[in-house]
């Protein structure tokens, strides 16, 4: 499959790729266009007056909290990793390792910075849901709702999407095990953003555009190292 395959001087990857992230980003948009977050969140909260899994034990603590030290144990061992490579991280050389670990990082603070920005409350804060404000969506810039903000996009399933970098560092080695960390990544984010969606912590979307961001940022990155790659060796 060309999408996994990396032939140097040829464009059918990269065309590949990009096709990929722009069909993506229509498919967000169209849940977006669809209004689906606030009656995927009434379904969420059971049709009650708030969400009972906030206080929930399978995903308040073990998919919140434990997958949250989860995530910091990986991130140590993908920097420890620069210097002291284990695992899969024996089949890549130094610059690989940098980029996923670059990647990672630029993945949650492109994040990070939305939802600083981001003036839009959690589902639990509206009324609705037994909270107290009125619902304004998430691409109303400058709109406060009245509450806490700072919930847009979903943090938390950064933690597992954050690590999509890994994709692309790996595809030059071996595109299976490419496939399979793509798969593993996108899996763990969803089911995070799932547990959160249970929780009343964040709308459907929140998860999906955190997913599309840390691919963006991933990606792009990845296009900047080829680029520079192809300039020394033009100069050379």
């Amino acid at each position: 499959m060309e999408f996994f395959a990396v032939k140097k001087g040829s464009e059918p990857a990269g065309r590949s790729l990009w096709n990929w992230t722009l069909g993506a980003l229509v498919l967000l948009l169209a849940w977006e266009a669809s209004g689906l977050d606030v009656p995927l969140a009434r379904l969420a909260a059971g049709g009650g007056h708030g969400f009972t899994g906030r206080d929930s034990w399978f995903a308040g603590v073990l998919l919140h909290d434990g997958m949250r030290h989860l995530a910091f144990a990986a991130g140590a061992w993908l920097f420890a990793g620069v210097w002291w490579p284990v695992g899969v991280l024996r089949r890549l050389s130094r610059p690989a390792r940098i980029q996923w670990l670059a990647s990672l990082l630029l993945g949650v603070a492109l994040v990070n910075l939305l939802k600083y920005a981001s003036r839009t409350s959690c589902p639990w804060d509206l009324a609705e849901f037994g909270g107290a404000v009125a619902y304004v969506n998430h691409w109303a810039w400058g709109q406060a709702d009245g509450g806490p903000g700072h919930c847009f996009p979903a943090g938390h399933a950064s933690a597992a999407f954050a690590f999509i970098g890994g994709f692309f560092v790996l595809r030059p080695v071996s595109p299976s095990l490419a496939v399979r960390c793509l798969a593993v990544v996108l899996a763990a984010g969803l089911a995070l953003g799932l547990a959160q969606q249970f929780r009343g912590a964040h709308f459907m979307s929140h998860t999906l555009w955190t997913g599309w961001l840390c691919w963006a940022a991933a990606w792009g990155l990845d296009g900047a190292v080829r680029m520079a790659e192809k300039q020394r060796t033009c100069l050379s």
